[in-house]
């Protein structure tokens, strides 16, 4: 008979074992997958990091043909890693890597879009919408065609707001709420800067806000975060006693930190974003903690002002699958301006997106 100490640990980290039906295996679509985001998400799938250490997952990755060498060896690296939740009913080894959109897309439950057209030097906005609103538009289409109903998805590709609109366009048969984009990342680095700047664990920080587009106009708002400490929660508002740094420079530090890494590394963020992204997904899924809301970019009704018809991230809370918006937060005249600010951004990019899908329908 087992020890109770090692059937104690068996549980927590097995937690399957108690159960008397195992969760059937779901599908979760990683496009751009040989590439560094990609490359780390896929493991964090694998490993539970998203969805759960109970959910078998069925991994589906897609990149471009002359990307193909690359990612059969990310799939050569899964099946070396010998992950038990990446598992199938046909395909034991649990994993699909394919250039073909029909085979990725086909019956996926979970699609997480990283692969776009990357910004380049000297390329301007207008530029980089163009050439997204094509690849989104083909794979809204996948997405119409060959998704699983209630398929959930993320766009991570930038620009991303804009991307998940046309996304929202193409493929009427998956609903809007379904629909999101990734602005956790910027909701993490907010946290992550109140939590060094006070000396506390990021852990015991929650509710920071971003509002608006995953650009520079994003607008990272402190004014309704807590940090938990011995005498209870707090708001940061009372714990910083420099009230420019909220203004001034956590706001831009947090807009700029995308730069700052790449300035550091050479390279865009890749595990920062890999991890976010689960994050976000798994809050979506598995619902945020009680007392706890995180960003989301999502189709706007209208909440706080901001213009319907466009995706723009706001606070919400998650439960049983569903997101909905915080409301009732006080916005003062600074916060509006900034909001302000970004959803005339985020109009004017669909404005531009809108001029290049009746060029191609012309």
């Amino acid at each position: 008979m087992l020890p109770n100490s090692l059937l104690q640990r068996m549980v927590k980290w097995c937690p399957w074992l108690l159960r008397d039906e195992p969760k059937q295996p779901v599908k979760v679509l990683v496009t751009g997958a040989a590439g560094q985001i990609g490359y780390a998400i896929v493991a964090m799938i694998a490993r539970g990091q998203m969805l759960g250490p109970d959910q078998p997952v069925v991994l589906h990755m897609l990149d471009l043909p002359r990307m193909a060498d690359a990612l059969n060896g990310v799939r050569m690296e899964l099946v070396d890693a010998a992950l038990p939740l990446l598992r199938g009913r046909v395909l034991a080894a649990g994993v699909v890597a394919t250039s073909d959109e029909a085979e990725a897309f086909k019956g996926v439950n979970f699609a997480m879009l990283i692969g776009g057209w990357p910004r380049k030097e000297g390329m301007e906005r207008k530029d980089l919408i163009a050439k997204n609103v094509a690849i989104y538009r083909g794979q809204a289409s996948a997405l119409q065609q060959h998704a699983a109903p209630n398929c959930k998805v993320l766009v991570v590709a930038n620009p991303a707001n804009t991307n998940a609109l046309v996304l929202k366009e193409f493929a009427p048969a998956i609903p809007a709420k379904n629909i999101t984009c990734l602005t956790r990342l910027d909701h993490n680095r907010a946290l992550g800067q109140i939590s060094e700047k006070l000396g506390v664990h990021v852990g015991d920080v929650k509710n920071a806000v971003v509002w608006g587009n995953h650009s520079s106009t994003q607008f990272p708002d402190a004014s309704h975060a807590t940090v938990r400490n011995e005498q209870g929660e707090k708001p940061v508002r009372e714990l910083v006693s420099d009230k420019t740094w909220l203004r001034e420079e956590f706001v831009s530090v947090v807009q700029q930190r995308g730069a700052a890494v790449i300035k550091a590394r050479k390279q865009s963020s890749s595990l920062s974003a890999a991890s976010s992204a689960c994050d976000h997904m798994r809050d979506w899924v598995l619902g945020t903690p009680k007392g706890t809301w995180v960003s989301m970019g999502v189709y706007s009704d209208g909440s706080y002002g901001v213009p319907k018809g466009i995706f723009y991230s706001f606070p919400v809370t998650c439960d049983k699958g569903e997101w909905s918006i915080v409301q009732g937060l006080q916005v003062d005249d600074f916060a509006r301006s900034k909001m302000e600010l970004s959803a005339k951004e985020l109009e004017e990019e669909k404005a531009i997106a809108d001029e290049f899908v009746s060029i191609e329908r012309d």
